[in-house]
This record gives C-alpha cells, sequence and structure tokens, in this order.
C-alpha cells in the first residue's frame, strides 16, 4: 500500500506526508508543471500541464489498496474502479455509495454555470476540517 496525493491545489498535503512519515508509508505527490512542488519525505510525479493530464497519471499508478487523496469526485471514482481507497481533503471517504450523487452534483452545477448561472465558492477552510482529515487519515493508515 502507498498513498498518492492530487496535490494540485491540496490544502493536506503536509498533514498527510506528517501522517505518511510517522507511519512509514510511501507517498508520491502528482502534479502538472502549473503546479510543480516539493516536499521533503515524498516522491513528486510531475506531468505535463493539460486536461486532467495529472489525474489520468495518477490512476495508471495506482493499485487496489493503495490510498488516493483528492477533492476531485471524477479523479475519485476513476480510482475507486481500480479498488483504490479513497479520501477527500475533508476527512470523508468516498465510496460505491456516494460517488454517484457527488458526479451528479458536479453535473447539475456545470450546467447552471453554462446556463449562465453563479455559484458561491467554496468557504473559507477551517481548522477544524484540518483536523477531521488528519483523524480519518490516521484511522485509514492504521487499518
Amino acid at each position: 500500500m502507498q498513498v498518492f496525493i492530487d496535490a494540485d491545489g491540496c490544502p493536506v498535503t503536509n498533514i498527510a506526508l506528517e501522517i505518511c512519515k510517522k507511519q512509514g508509508v510511501a507517498c508520491t505527490l502528482v502534479c502538472d508543471t502549473a503546479h510543480e512542488f516539493y516536499r521533503e519525505g515524498a516522491q513528486t510525479l510531475v506531468v505535463d500541464k493539460g486536461a486532467d493530464s495529472a489525474d489520468f497519471a495518477l490512476v495508471n499508478r495506482i493499485s487496489a489498496g493503495d490510498i488516493v487523496v483528492t477533492q476531485d469526485y471524477g479523479l475519485a471514482s476513476m480510482c475507486l474502479a481500480k479498488k483504490a481507497v479513497v479520501i477527500h481533503q475533508d476527512g470523508w471517504l468516498y465510496t460505491s455509495l456516494n460517488i454517484d450523487a457527488l458526479l451528479l452534483q458536479r453535473h447539475e452545477a456545470k450546467k447552471y454555470r453554462n446556463a449562465g448561472g453563479r455559484l458561491k465558492g467554496p468557504h473559507k477552510r477551517q481548522a477544524a476540517q484540518d483536523e477531521a482529515f488528519r483523524l480519518a487519515f490516521q484511522k485509514l493508515l492504521q487499518g
């Protein structure tokens, strides 16, 4: 088992890396050239900039039982299909029971925006969200 982080804009990268280091679990950051960065204690995979290029690179490298950290519902769906365990940056798991509703929600929001509608962006990240992720991720790595 290893951890893969969809690192483009992931606010919990440092938390995940800290926990992986303590648990002795290998971690790979996946990003494109527009968001290229490196962190001590992780391998970084940088792919060409392009629509979903980092997502496809990540999916092509995971195996059943690997853990993926992402906020991207489409990527989460592809990872679930490969039998990976997928956790959101807020600490909840993507499952076969919630992924269809999440994808439908994303689709409906896109249709609304394409029709000229405007949606509010995400709220400012709170410390409670980081703590929820920390607890859920630790539990996940401990089995």
